[in-house]
């Protein structure tokens, strides 16, 4: 494809993130669990890549339990944490990702009460909100992310946690798509537990990890040998462990130029978008990701525009990778009180590190014309809001 703006969704893998993981995928295939030398040293990549992923995290090497991914550290964390504590209520975030939002309400048929947090029109998460939600009592755990996948709204997880802990209940972190592109200590965040993906730093699919408090009684969800502490049983995908390692290291190191970067296109997109008439941008006005701009251009669809997009070979997306095709509005929008025919119209553009000025220029001429007079672009269907 011609342009990439879909980084929320997933980027392209690092050559020199690859460049570790192939003699593991060639040469070094033993199992990690073995206690022959091939063994040994797969044990030691694996340790060592936890010592880099817990550096770009500000935890101890210790805290991180490797997943499959950023969604199965959610599904860990939440249905973990839940499996030890006494039944009552769980507060989640009306903006969560699926991964998060799906797994506290599969709780609710193991007599669970899940609730949601409620959000501004802002994009960020109502604390008085919260409180209140929080001094009706019997809550146990609270989820809410660092940052929105969608809006990039930066979330205020130091007071989140500190009203989740005034109340006695725990705090469980999204921190996916904050990771690689601000700065994330995970003291800070105030959080118990907290999840983190390879696949969105520029390492490889299929791996993430759980950092987890070590004051915190988790029930693994995974069962079939003591891999992981004995929280997520499995045989080790070297490979991909190692990719993550690298891939969060270079994250650390190159974090400040990659932040500067992409904001100075953000801004340039941003500047763009301001001069075309009634294009709303969400959550422009509080602290987000330094790619991510999701905006709507009045009267037209996000999903057809996406696709007209496509056609001249650039990708956005409507929302979250994880909950497109659905035919219907971003959850995230309606939560901030968004109207749903402004919703409909939804298109997300996230940048990466390759992005150029002239990449942000080329989008902005290739909007201007499909949505110009005459294009020919899909419109909103009043049929298809009304039913």
């Amino acid at each position: 494809m011609s342009l990439y703006f879909d980084h929320n969704a997933t980027t392209p893998l690092d050559e020199r993130v690859l460049e570790t993981m192939l003699p593991w995928l060639r040469e070094g295939y033993a199992n990690a669990a073995s206690l022959h030398r091939g063994g040994r040293e797969a044990r030691a990549a694996i340790d060592h890549a936890r010592e880099q992923v817990a550096a770009l995290a500000g935890a101890h090497p210790g805290q991180v339990v490797f997943t499959a991914g950023g969604t199965e550290a959610d599904n860990l964390a939440v249905k973990g944490l839940a499996a030890r504590l006494p039944r009552g209520r769980v507060l989640v975030g009306s903006m969560e990702h699926p991964a998060v939002l799906e797994a506290a309400q599969a709780l609710a048929p193991h007599g669970w009460q899940v609730d949601e947090i409620p959000a501004g029109a802002d994009g960020r998460y109502d604390l008085t909100g919260l409180r209140e939600q929080l001094a009706a009592g019997d809550v146990r755990l609270v989820a809410a992310m660092a940052a929105n996948n969608e809006t990039g709204a930066l979330q205020d997880t130091a007071a989140i946690a500190e009203a989740a802990r005034e109340a006695g209940a725990l705090f469980h972190c999204d921190a996916v798509q904050l990771a690689g592109k601000g700065m994330l200590r995970y003291p800070e965040t105030g959080a118990h537990t907290l999840a983190l993906s390879a696949h969105k730093i520029y390492g490889p699919k299929g791996v993430g990890a759980l950092i987890l408090d070590k004051g915190v009684d988790i029930e693994p969800q995974l069962h079939g040998g003591g891999h992981e502490g004995g929280l997520r049983a499995g045989t080790e995908n070297t490979a991909g462990i190692v990719g993550f390692g690298a891939a969060a290291e270079l994250a650390a190191a190159e974090l400040e130029e990659r932040y500067a970067g992409l904001l100075t296109l953000r801004d340039r997109l941003e500047g763009g978008l301001s001069g075309m008439p009634g294009v709303t941008v969400f959550a422009e006005h509080v602290a987000r990701l330094p790619n991510t701009v999701q905006f709507a251009v009045p009267g037209y669809e996000g999903e057809g525009l996406l696709m007209s997009l496509d056609r001249h070979g650039i990708a956005v997306s409507s929302g979250s990778a994880c909950a497109s095709g659905r035919g219907e509005p971003s959850h995230v929008l309606l939560a901030m009180g968004i109207d749903p025919t402004v919703a409909y119209g939804a298109v997300r553009v996230s940048l990466g590190r390759d992005n150029s000025a002239e990449d942000v220029d080329s989008f902005l001429a290739t909007l201007r014309e499909l949505t110009s007079a005459g294009a020919a672009m899909p419109s909103l269907n009043p049929a298809v809001l009304a039913g």
